[in-house]
């Protein structure tokens, strides 16, 4: 059984979803019966990276908040990751456009390492405070997930994986995603958000004796 999960490495409550969704597949029955396809959904597509600008910064001036509440928000998201033991360090994230690295998650794909690739991404940004759109730190990350430097190199003086980005956003738009993580099981049953691990067990299990 398939389940396909939009997601964006910029997305805080993606790798939150993706810990309770792991905690779930451990649980369930059928595991090894489960393929996991990872897919592209950018939050904002026009982003400009800027290295001057902290998260915080930068997400007081999105919402035309304060940043006091802009630090409350990180403070949440902070404890929500390390209730499944996630460290984020969100002072030190970089606020920077995730294209180049949705190009990378599907050129790891193409090898399969999507679920490598994710996870590297994920660490990089929320934990290590790498920037996602610099090209030397894309390759570092590609080459932890057991990618070679040589064709991330080539990818990123490319347009290579262009296509397929689209393609997974238009597909997201098509099916109705207006936010992520969005998890569809069995291209029947859909779950939006990083939900508990119940909620995740619970769709697996009805996905899966629906098959049946």
């Amino acid at each position: 059984m398939k389940v396909d999960i939009w997601s964006d490495v910029r997305c805080p409550f993606c790798y939150i979803g993706k810990r309770k969704f792991e905690s779930a597949l451990a649980e369930f029955e059928h595991k090894e019966a489960i393929e996991v396809e990872w897919h592209s959904f950018e939050l904002d597509q026009n982003m400009v990276t800027v290295l001057d600008k902290s998260s915080e910064e930068y997400l007081a001036e999105r919402y035309g908040k304060s940043r006091e509440w802009a630090a409350e928000s990180h403070k949440h998201v902070t404890e929500a990751a390390a209730e499944v033991g996630l460290n984020f360090n969100l002072a030190q994230s970089i606020v920077a456009n995730s294209f180049d690295a949705h190009r990378l998650i599907q050129l790891a794909k193409s090898k399969g390492l999507g679920d490598e690739i994710e996870e590297a991404l994920f660490k990089a940004y929320f934990t290590d405070g790498k920037n996602i759109d610099d090209p030397a730190s894309l390759v570092e990350i590609g080459t932890l997930a057991g990618l070679e430097a040589t064709e991330i190199t080539e990818l990123l003086n490319s347009d290579h994986f262009t296509d397929e980005v689209r393609y997974d956003e238009k597909t997201a738009e098509t099916i109705g995603v207006r936010g992520v993580p969005f998890f569809v099981f069995n291209e029947k049953l859909a779950v939006s958000g990083a939900q508990p691990s119940e909620t995740f067990l619970g769709a697996l299990k009805q996905a899966w004796e629906g098959q049946a």
